[in-house]
């Protein structure tokens, strides 16, 4: 691997990867090294409320106020939160990018630490081993991009891929166009 971590970067799926779990999907790096890769899928809501799964965090809820899925790795009872807070790292929180980082939701708001202004929760995590992800940049499933904080908050989930892409230089803005399926072109 590399010396340069994408900790905090962003993963774009190719229009070309056609894995049911990655396809068109956004993912926001969390930890990157030479064990490997933990990553959150932004654009895929559940049904499931997050003051069902968190009540006393309801009110700092980004809308729409849904669980996300994080990604195909699901351990039982096991969540990870984002958070926006312009506070320093506490024990509940831990920043990673121009005020977006990781919450413990276990943690009561007024324990946080920080002032939290708003959270996204999500159900699983997306996950590589040891040079897997390097892997799968190199062959083209994923291109790599600069994250925006506001990126893990979008109202617009559905909408994320495409603009993301779209906010880049040259080529790679053309991607955003792409159809979800070429053979109805």
């Amino acid at each position: 691997m590399s010396d340069e971590s994408l900790r905090g970067k962003l993963l774009v799926s190719q229009p070309t990867l056609k894995d049911p779990n990655f396809d068109r999907t956004v993912i926001l790096l969390l930890e990157h090294g030479d064990d490997g890769a933990i990553g959150v899928v932004l654009n895929r809501q559940s049904e499931v409320e997050l003051a069902e799964a968190v009540p006393e965090w309801a009110d700092k809820a980004a809308q729409p106020a849904q669980v996300f899925f994080g990604g195909p790795v699901v351990d039982e009872g096991t969540a990870i939160c984002l958070a926006r807070s312009d506070g320093g790292e506490t024990g509940a929180w831990k920043p990673m990018l121009e005020g977006l980082g990781t919450l413990d939701v276990n943690v009561a708001p007024d324990e946080a630490g920080v002032k939290i202004d708003e959270i996204r929760l999500f159900a699983g995590y997306s996950g590589w081993s040891q040079g897997q992800l390097e892997m799968e940049i190199e062959i083209g499933a994923w291109f790599v991009v600069d994250a925006r904080p506001v990126d893990a908050f979008t109202a617009d989930p559905e909408g994320l891929w495409k603009a993301v892409l779209g906010r880049q230089p040259g080529m790679l803005a053309w991607m955003a166009s792409f159809p979800p399926d070429v053979s109805l072109n």
